[in-house]
């Protein structure tokens, strides 16, 4: 039995695992990335802000949810041997406060970056980009923090984040935060011109998937200028309601069982016509009226649009039903990187801890595809930190030798030999 505690223990560390994360973003030219793209105009600003960067990036490695949870890495011997220098919270929110829309922009291009790294290492033919919006609540007066929909606490001030995935590597492509009372699809338009100008010349067969609120014709005229194609979740407008109740209408039950139809129409303020499938699934049998005047009202109804002529309407639903990964990558980055849980009072401020958040996010991606084994590519990041970064070692000096010694029980040690330089 344990009778006694001494804190006489030197160069130990909690977080081991952060030798893989810092090591392996070295090695891939993350942080030349970063110093080379991101520049202040402010000379002083610009000569520390790496040191501040990679302060972040550990932090949202071990998943602070506050500046004040610095404070655990600050005498993390493992931080030093990485020539990194944790300052005072209060110091790291100052230079938070130098970003601007110029240097998030910044940030937003190292994301880009990242991904495409990401990208090349998979050498996919086809992906699938996913654009989707998240509500954060926000307890306080930060920039830009307005009355909006906020489901979780209705009339709270909150951000709407936008966010892109790549559905084929869970990756983060690019996102923003933005004002809590701004619409679903505002800016998604010029989001999607912004990836095209980083994607258009990989060669690369690109489907957009994206629910009903991205349902805008300049939304899908512009995927269609760029020659890419879409599934997008419309809404119930009475052009397509009439259409699809009427009592000639065929519906097909397909393979697995769903009933579906298709149509070629334009809604009203369309300039042209595009090819709808339609979904249709019976009601619970309490919500179904026992007498019906009108054909159809058994049933829930779902629209779709879509320009992909090589999937059949049941195939269109079916690759629809996989957006929902999309929303469990959002979870993942709210839940496990903390994405609006660390704010401060700036807007920019906080754009910047967003887009560094994100990028943490794509550095674990990253490490695992170099790696770990198939089935943990998948794995959530806060199993993940608990297997390979909450780890217990001690920093020990053998001649001219630095040694991060770990327990000789450790069940993952391969992991940590493969990524030795």
């Amino acid at each position: 039995m344990i009778k006694k505690i001494e804190f006489s223990a030197k160069n130990l560390t909690s977080n081991a695992g952060l030798f893989l994360l810092l090591e392996h973003a070295n090695m891939n030219g993350i942080f030349e990335l970063i110093d080379h793209n991101l520049i202040f105009d402010n000379a002083s600003t610009n000569k520390i802000k790496m040191n501040h960067i990679k302060t972040m990036l550990c932090g949202n490695f071990i998943g602070i949810d506050k500046l004040e949870r610095l404070k655990l890495l600050q005498s993390d011997p493992l931080i030093n041997e990485f020539a990194i220098s944790i300052k005072e919270p209060e110091t790291v929110s100052r230079f938070l406060g130098n970003f601007s829309y110029k240097t998030t922009h910044m940030l937003r291009e190292v994301n880009f970056k990242v991904f495409g790294k990401l990208l090349k290492k998979k050498n996919l033919k086809s992906i699938t980009i996913d654009i989707d919006s998240s509500v954060v609540n926000v307890e306080g007066h930060q920039e830009g923090a307005v009355r909006g929909y906020n489901p979780k606490k209705l009339g709270n001030n909150c951000y709407n984040i936008q966010f892109a995935f790549c559905d084929e590597l869970k990756a983060y492509i690019t996102g923003m935060v933005r004002s809590g009372d701004t619409y679903t699809a505002n800016g998604a338009a010029e989001m999607i011109k912004e990836i095209m100008t980083y994607l258009n010349d990989e060669g690369l067969e690109i489907t957009f998937r994206m629910d009903s609120g991205y349902f805008d014709d300049n939304i899908l005229e512009t995927i269609e200028s760029f020659g890419c194609t879409y599934v997008i979740k419309g809404k119930e407008y009475p052009t397509l309601v009439t259409q699809v109740t009427d009592p000639s209408v065929v519906f097909v039950t397909g393979e697995e069982g769903r009933e579906t139809t298709e149509l070629t129409t334009a809604l009203n303020t369309w300039g042209k016509t595009r090819r709808f499938v339609v979904s249709r699934v019976l009601k619970d049998e309490k919500d179904r009226k026992q007498m019906s005047l009108l054909e159809g009202e058994e049933y829930d109804y779902f629209y779709f649009v879509t320009n992909r002529t090589d999937l059949s309407s049941e195939e269109v639903v079916l690759f629809y039903e996989k957006r929902g990964n999309c929303e469990n990558y959002i979870k993942e980055a709210k839940y496990d990187m903390a994405v609006g849980h660390l704010l401060l009072q700036s807007f920019w401020a906080n754009e910047a801890i967003f887009q560094l958040m994100m990028l943490a996010y794509n550095l674990f991606l990253l490490l695992k595809m170099d790696f770990a084994n198939g089935t943990e590519y998948r794995q959530q990041i806060k199993t993940f930190r608990l297997k390979y970064i909450f780890l217990a070692g001690k920093i020990t000096r053998i001649a001219r030798s630095v040694v991060l010694k770990l327990s000789k029980n450790y069940p993952y040690q391969e992991i940590y030999e493969k990524s030795l330089p």
